[in-house]
């Protein structure tokens, strides 16, 4: 349509011209030395009229050459980019490498070459090919400027594979330099990276971050944020005053987790401070009557044992058929050399669940009353119930 438009609108143009040119009288005189011509000014108009149509024809056929051309170019690349993608998550790591670095040549964007260049070198991360890996990313560095963050953000992840933390640290510290927001990925990268390192208050701080944003899951971050702070307690177990620090800065709600109170109750026991071991046993319990804290409750032992007996009795009224809790308090009875209590609590104990803790406990009982020949049978069944349990 737009063809049989411009013919028409050349005819009449050539209409109009030869109308003006009858009345127009005149020559015109085209000098290009050493050559000279004369022509009838009406001739002379249509010529130039005819020469210029002719020109932009001309000038319209090149420019439509090179626009197939171009054209061609970003259809190949598309294909080759949505090919090689396509073959990565099918799991074609040749095809997909193949296709995106054919890709990354003809890509004339700094986005499609980031893009070609980090599916070509994930894909040769996958194969092993650390050489060809590294080349496409420091191409797409070089080419494509504007994506750095992308391009880094993958060779950031392929150090973390290698548990090259420390590394992968610097380049993310070279891209926070710059300044402006991190994307999630990024700071996902950051905190896989602090874990590495063991660095567990950084890695509490960028937890805090990502929670508030949209696109991350809540659930794995709250998993992730229970484990970095039982990581975190343990890594202060040697130091009571960054101990205490932590430990007051963990919000309530956060300490009647049981498995966070059970950690935090080893750490102070391994530094020696029963009393704040005991009195975390003592908050939680009540709450979650987990079995690994009513057990530490008979782990580090001083002159408050008798208090313990107490408050231990008092949770057995609400839970008298628990086969930890009574072990428990048959070992505290044990240490204040309350003979008789400490005998019926271990032995209610094995009743109600037999276990090899509750039988070396009453054979350590039954040897310091000289009962040797119980106590070796205690001991026998404890042995028997662990290698039952190994097997």
């Amino acid at each position: 349509m737009k063809l049989i438009l411009w013919l028409l609108a050349l005819f009449a143009a050539a209409v109009a011209v030869t109308l003006a040119a009858k009345n127009t009288t005149g020559r015109a005189l085209i000098e290009m030395p050493p050559y000279q011509w004369e022509l009838p000014l009406d001739q002379f108009i249509i010529g130039a009229v005819v020469a210029f149509f002719i020109f932009y024809i001309l000038v319209r056929f090149i420019l439509g050459i090179f626009g197939f051309s171009q054209r061609h170019r970003h259809k190949k690349t598309d294909e080759m980019l949505l090919s090689g993608l396509k073959a990565y998550l099918e799991g074609d790591y040749v095809k997909s490498q193949k296709n995106t670095a054919v890709a990354l040549k003809l890509a004339d964007s700094s986005t499609a070459k980031a893009i070609s260049a980090v599916i070509a070198a994930r894909s040769a991360q996958m194969l092993d090919e650390a050489a060809a890996r590294d080349q496409y990313i420091n191409t797409a560095l070089a080419e494509a400027p504007d994506e750095k963050s992308l391009c880094l953000a993958a060779k950031t992840e392929f150090l973390l594979k290698n548990e090259n933390h420390q590394e992968a640290l610097d380049i993310l510290q070279s891209l926070y330099s710059e300044g402006g927001l991190q994307s999630t990925a990024v700071l996902q990268l950051e905190l896989e990276a602090q874990q590495q390192a063991g660095n567990w208050d950084a890695v509490l701080e960028l937890i805090d971050i990502l929670a508030k944003r949209q696109s991350v899951n809540k659930t794995l971050i709250k998993k992730l944020k229970h484990d970095a702070q039982i990581k975190n307690i343990r890594s202060k177990a040697t130091d009571l005053q960054s101990l205490n620090q932590y430990w007051q800065h963990i919000s309530p709600l956060d300490k009647m987790d049981s498995k966070l109170s059970a950690a935090a109750a080893r750490a102070y026991i391994s530094l020696g401070d029963c009393n704040m071991a005991n009195k975390i046993i003592e908050s939680s319990v009540p709450f979650s009557w987990d079995n690994e804290l009513i057990e530490l409750y008979s782990e580090c032992l001083d002159y408050h044992v008798s208090r313990q007996i107490e408050c231990a009795e008092v949770w057995l009224r609400v839970q008298p058929n628990n086969a930890q809790l009574l072990l428990t308090l048959g070992k505290l009875c044990t240490y204040c050399e309350l003979w008789g209590k400490a005998q019926n609590y271990l032995e209610a104990s094995l009743s109600v669940q037999p276990g090899q803790k509750a039988h070396f406990a009453l054979a350590q009982l039954n040897e310091k009353l000289g009962k040797h020949e119980l106590a070796m049978d205690h001991y026998n069944k404890g042995l028997q119930l662990t290698l039952k349990q190994l097997n």
